[in-house]
């Protein structure tokens, strides 16, 4: 099935990753609600014809999140394309990660999937169709230090992705990840310039340092990352659930 007429909701797709594939799917006709925190953001993507509207809501308060979703689904129908993308990363090695930032990152990069997920899922099982496309990580596949909390998140995100999958493989719906490397977006920026702060290196060693890792030597686009969602969200891709793929330039195999 197409994605066009198709309504898709976006979790954090005010910006970043979250905006490149709400205009991917918007391109083809898809029928696009951005969910995000920050009205701003959200607004402009709608007054630049990138969706058709928003809903503002924090992923990690359950009951914001079914709220807007349940307004999502009574202003432009039922959802056939669920796009979990909204998440964050925090750095600490694990003898300064407390629970406290134990907790953030698994409620934000998790469990905010699990309550979208719970919530749309049944629906699309009970129309036959349905697309289910997870944001996890490289840090989902492998391991980075300093992240912990985060690399357990994501990992947690690939579980689910396999996990329900299986549950509906007969049912017409397909559930996915897909695994970004570091990307060029404004939460990376963040996180590079916070690097450079604590450890006063250029900010541009420290990109360097980022790229390192992927054998094309270059951080990844958000756009790369929204064709491989795209894809997963089309017609060629009817066979595929339950994978977890790396956009990360051969970073991770």
């Amino acid at each position: 099935m197409e994605p066009a007429g198709r309504h898709a909701l976006v979790t954090g797709g005010g910006r970043g990753i979250g905006a490149a594939i709400a205009r991917a799917l918007s391109g083809a006709g898809a029928v696009v609600t951005l969910l995000g925190r920050g009205q701003t953001p959200l607004a402009e993507m709608v007054v630049q014809g990138h969706a058709a509207g928003w809903e503002q809501a924090d992923v990690t308060d359950p009951e914001a999140l079914a709220a807007a979703i349940a307004r999502a689904q009574a202003a432009r129908g039922p959802l056939d394309i669920l796009v979990n993308n909204a998440g964050a990363a925090e750095s600490a090695p694990l003898a300064r990660t407390d629970r406290a930032l134990w907790d953030r990152m698994l409620a934000l990069n998790l469990t905010s999937v699990f309550e979208a997920t719970r919530l749309v899922l049944p629906g699309m099982v009970s129309r036959g169709f349905g697309r289910v496309v997870n944001v996890a990580s490289t840090a989902g596949l492998t391991g980075y230090p300093y992240v912990g909390a985060y690399v357990a998140a994501k990992h947690g995100v690939v579980g689910l992705t396999r996990a329900l999958a299986l549950e509906t493989a007969t049912s017409g719906v397909t559930v996915n990840a897909v695994c970004p490397g570091f990307t060029d977006t404004d939460m990376l920026a963040g996180s590079i310039a916070e690097v450079a702060r604590k450890t006063g290196r250029p900010a541009a060693e420290v990109t360097r340092s980022f790229v390192r890792g992927n054998p094309q030597g270059r951080l990844v686009q958000p756009e790369e990352v929204a064709a491989a969602v795209l894809f997963l969200c089309g017609p060629g891709a009817g066979a595929m659930t339950g994978q977890a793929i790396a956009v990360a330039g051969g970073e991770v195999m």
